[in-house]
């Protein structure tokens, strides 16, 4: 197994010089890499403009920010997924993630806070730079929108797994002792929490609607892709009028065009990126330097046998396993079980069935076909888009919303619509959702953001915000203490980089 563990200090990002590069598709065709801009012509050139703009959008695509410490900290950490892998094969750290003996010292917390400041620094280095080029107002504000919905969405990161932290909401001068200083000054979450919807809020005003923009800016923040994740962070706040009033402009196309897919087996596939059914979703390409970094291969296939040639197969580490306790969670006759896990004896789409394999289960949500699908010819370089926000979830944010709200009939035909799609042809699975008490029908709706958005990275977080954390995880044998998990740790060598100006969470 390849090992590329990065460790960066706040200080050592703020020092960064902007890498003006781009990440795919059309409008994020790759530049060369480390290459600094700041010289006196970068202002002269109005396609520069753009660049720094595409860097904020260049980072989802690291390997820290988006793929294997990824999937350690949101999923493997939760009950639907184990390790994965071999016994032997700890993943650096990922086995102290599934089990919960990490410290403040694990490597994934280094990249998950290094990886989300630096996408920080470059929307604020982004924010600092572009009004100085000569070009439209109107394209500068927009630029602006795009910027600050991707801060919030690093920040949204960082609130959720460390609580407490820097708001760094400008470019630093590294050399002032103040504004330094800044970098290791934690704020309490619910200042975050006010400057992430402040962000949001000025993109839900300022971006165009997914109809809006021209072919070649396909990928780009939306303000459908603002009101969903503000509807988001609206739920993880219990602001349940917000919640409701912004998942309803969604469904009802007053900021974009959007709506469920009939198929939910298609919506993980290259025919489904970009869909009426996605809001927002990292654009990969297959190749490098505009591809998530081995996304793919750390959660494929391992020592799989099929009845097609191996090379035929795309194949990979096998992490981040789907536990069988997910398995067992859905109904029979729900198509949602064998579009989200890859079991042995399963034929996917492409034609490929899984004879054996090392693991029992794999995540299909992030696998990539060689038969049916654009190749890049690497396994290090994953053509499959992240979906970062869709329509089912916008549902069952709404339904949620309703619920708490006492709107019990809204509550009941959204969750239903979710339900509906998820028994396909059958007409006797997956049965609608029938009137029930508010807590009662709350627990459904949690049950329900489970089934429909396993394995995309959110499951933790959830069992978080609701209380339910330490039952459920315990009950899975993970060693999840209250009090103390529903946090990470801030890591260690952060601590010792700011001479202990940081604070340490509780219990670490």
């Amino acid at each position: 197994m390849k090992k590329f563990i990065h460790h960066i200090s706040i200080l050592t990002v703020l020092i960064l010089g902007i890498v003006v590069s781009s990440c795919s598709k059309d409008w994020l065709n790759p530049a060369p890499e480390n290459q600094v801009s700041g010289d006196d012509s970068t202002f002269t050139n109005p396609q520069n403009a753009q660049r720094f703009v595409n860097s904020a959008y260049t980072n989802l695509l690291t390997w820290d920010q988006s793929s294997f410490a990824w999937i350690g900290v949101t999923s493997i950490t939760s009950d639907d997924a184990d390790k994965g892998s071999s016994p032997g094969d700890t993943g650096s750290d990922k086995d102290q993630l599934d089990n919960f003996t990490f410290s403040a010292s694990t490597p994934s917390f280094y990249s998950m806070w290094s990886s989300n400041y630096l996408g920080v620094n470059y929307c604020n280095r982004a924010l600092e730079n572009v009004p100085q080029f000569s070009i439209e107002e109107a394209l500068k504000t927009r630029y602006a929108a795009e910027v600050r919905f991707l801060r919030a969405y690093y920040y949204f990161n960082l609130v959720r797994m460390f609580g407490n932290v820097p708001k760094i909401d400008r470019v630093i001068d590294y050399e002032n002792v103040e504004e330094r200083e800044t970098a290791y000054t934690q704020l309490p979450a619910d200042s975050i929490y006010a400057f992430i919807k402040s962000d949001l809020e000025f993109a839900l005003n300022n971006l165009p609607k997914n109809t809006e923009y021209a072919a070649q800016d396909l990928g780009r923040a939306t303000m459908g892709a603002a009101a969903g994740l503000l509807a988001k962070v609206s739920m993880y706040r219990k602001e349940w009028n917000r919640a409701y009033s912004l998942t309803d402009s969604i469904i009802n196309g007053a900021v974009g065009a959007y709506g469920l897919v009939n198929d939910y087996t298609t919506i993980w596939r290259e025919s489904g990126e970009n869909s009426s059914e996605s809001l927002f979703e990292i654009q990969s390409s297959g190749l490098r330097n505009s591809s998530v970094q081995q996304f793919s291969q750390v959660q494929g296939i391992k020592e799989g046998a099929f009845n097609v040639p191996s090379s035929q197969v795309f194949q990979g580490w096998g992490f981040n396993t789907p536990s069988a306790d997910l398995y067992n969670a859905y109904s029979e006759g729900d198509v949602r079980r064998d579009a989200t896990i890859i079991s042995v004896g399963n034929t996917l789409f492409d034609g490929v069935r899984v004879i054996s394999a090392f693991n029992p289960r794999y995540n299909y949500k992030a696998y990539q076909s060689i038969l049916k699908e654009t190749y890049g010819g690497s396994t290090d370089y994953s053509n499959v888009n992240i979906r970062i926000l869709r329509m089912g979830e916008i549902y069952l944010i709404r339904a949620e919303a309703a619920n708490e709200l006492g709107n019990t009939s809204v509550a009941l035909s959204s969750v239903n619509a979710i339900r509906a799609r998820a028994r396909g042809n059958n007409p006797n699975a997956v049965p609608d959702i029938q009137a029930a008490g508010q807590d009662e029908l709350r627990r459904l709706i949690w049950n329900e953001r489970r089934l429909e958005m396993a394995m995309e990275f959110d499951r933790f977080f959830d069992l978080v915000r609701t209380g339910q954390a330490g039952a459920i995880l315990r009950a899975q044998g993970k060693q999840f203490v209250d009090g103390k998990h529903e946090l990470f740790p801030i890591p260690q060598n952060e601590i010792i980089a700011s001479e202990n100006r940081l604070r340490q969470n509780p219990g670490y």
